[in-house]
């Protein structure tokens, strides 16, 4: 998956990167990144905080502008085609905003006009809804009473209304109870099935196990492990992951000490 060859095995990559760098002035948050998600992919980017995830989505988003490098969303540069490039992708924060006076429908028909997509009908917008695991009762109710899992499940079917090709997920398991990040893990491997391109930070080992085709372990910036879920037991992931992140503490503490 972190190959620049987009067009192997004849599908090109929804969300790629090559040679992506960005520092803000000395600090280097990302070194070198390649990757390449492509339809029916998921790549859950594992790290401590600092460790570059955040900063990848942003630049996908067009949030920041890479030092050196490349962003491509569908084949094109995101840094020359902002606004193009957005309309390929959704993107679902730990915590989702939405207008807690209107309803889940109301939002969601807000949101998708604001994407270009204003001609559903009520009927259209409640399947989405469906599909994002909520029932018409929950979409009538004003989002204030919603639990974090519920926005979410808006914020879903937004994405679904917006017709995007690619996920982007910062944190989406973070404050979830268990009954409701099944839920959600049950939601993203059934867009993935769909042939959606999903790019997932988390800190969730067990879970990135459950979501990814591939899970990717960043440290400083830099991508220095890619694991198949499917040939090594989540047990094994975890105790890769944690040699990373213990040879990280064991070189900070050997400089402090200095």
């Amino acid at each position: 998956m972190s190959s620049t060859n987009s067009n192997e095995n004849g599908r090109m990559a929804i969300l790629q990167t090559i040679n992506l760098r960005k520092t803000f002035g000395e600090v280097v948050a990302l070194e070198g990144l390649n990757i390449a998600v492509k339809p029916g992919e998921t790549l859950c980017l594992l790290g401590a905080n600092g460790a570059g995830k955040t900063t990848t989505i942003n630049l996908f988003l067009g949030f920041l502008e890479p030092t050196s490098g490349e962003a491509l969303v569908n084949g094109r540069n995101v840094a020359m085609a902002p606004v193009e490039t957005k309309q390929d992708i959704a993107y679902i924060p730990e915590q989702v905003a939405l207008y807690p006076s209107l309803t889940g429908l109301e939002n969601l028909r807000f949101f998708a006009a604001l994407a270009g997509h204003d001609k559903y009908s009520d009927a259209e917008l409640y399947t989405c809804i469906d599909r994002a695991g909520l029932g018409k009762a929950q979409a009538d109710r004003p989002v204030a009473g919603y639990s974090k899992g519920m926005r979410q499940k808006i914020g879903i079917a937004i994405a679904l209304a917006k017709q995007a090709k690619a996920f982007l997920l910062d944190e989406p398991l973070s404050g979830l109870d268990p009954s409701a990040a099944n839920e959600f893990a049950v939601l993203a491997n059934q867009l993935r099935e769909d042939g959606a391109a999903i790019l997932i930070a988390t800190h969730d080992i067990f879970r990135a196990t459950e979501l990814a085709s591939t899970i990717g372990i960043m440290k400083a910036g830099r991508l220095v492990e890619e694991l198949d879920p499917k040939s090594v037991h989540s047990i094994e992931i975890e105790a890769i992951y944690l040699n990373h992140m213990r040879d990280n503490h064991v070189r900070v503490s050997a400089g402090e000490a200095a």
